[in-house]
C-alpha cells in the first residue's frame, strides 16, 4: 500500500514539474535583444568625477543580468534600447539638527534625468527623472562611507530606471 502511494505521489510531482525555469519575467518584447547605455553625464558641480561614469557601468550591468539584453558598444549595432541621461544634482545637507546647532544625521541626495528610446516594437521615448537619498551619521567622514552610500542610492536609481524601462510592456 505504503509504495503504491509513494508512486502515486512521484507520478503527480513529476507531471507538474516545470520543464524550464527562467529568470526572465517575460515582461519584454521578443524584438528586445540588444541595448545601449551612453556615458552619463555629469552637470552636478560638487559630485565626484567619477560618480556618473560608476553609475553607468551599474546600470550597464543591472539591465545585461536583470532584464537579460545583450551589451553592445555603440548605436552601430542596432539596439533596440538606448539609455542615455546625466546627473544632475548631488547634494548632502544636515537633516537632524540638535538643540545646539549641531546636526545629527546628513543626507545625501543624487538626482539623474534619463531618456530610454525604444526602437521596437514600436518606436518610442520614455524619460524618468529619480532623486533618491540616503542618510548617514553627521560624525562620519564622507570619504570613509562614500562607496556605501553610492552603493544605496545606485541601486535605487537603477531600479527606478528598470522599473521605467518595463513598465510599459
Amino acid at each position: 500500500m505504503r509504495l503504491s502511494l509513494y508512486f502515486l505521489v512521484v507520478i503527480l510531482f513529476s507531471a507538474c514539474w516545470p520543464t524550464s525555469i527562467s529568470f526572465r519575467d517575460g515582461s519584454v518584447p521578443p524584438e528586445w535583444k540588444r541595448f545601449v547605455v551612453e556615458t552619463l553625464e555629469s552637470e552636478a558641480a560638487n559630485a565626484p568625477i567619477s560618480y556618473a561614469p560608476e553609475l553607468t557601468e551599474e546600470l550597464k550591468d543591472a539591465v545585461q543580468n536583470r532584464v537579460g539584453l545583450k551589451l553592445v558598444a555603440d548605436e552601430s549595432f542596432d539596439p533596440q534600447v538606448v539609455i542615455s541621461g546625466k546627473v544632475l544634482d548631488y547634494d548632502i545637507q544636515p537633516l537632524a539638527v540638535q538643540g545646539d546647532d549641531v546636526a545629527a544625521k546628513n543626507r545625501l541626495t543624487v538626482s539623474a534625468f534619463f531618456e530610454i528610446f525604444i526602437t521596437s516594437p514600436e518606436e518610442d521615448v520614455m524619460e524618468l527623472n529619480a532623486r533618491r537619498f540616503v542618510d548617514f551619521d553627521a560624525d562620519v567622514d564622507v570619504g570613509t562611507i562614500q562607496m556605501q552610500l553610492f552603493e544605496e542610492i545606485n541601486e535605487q536609481i537603477i531600479q527606478d530606471v528598470l522599473n521605467k524601462l518595463l513598465s510599459n510592456w
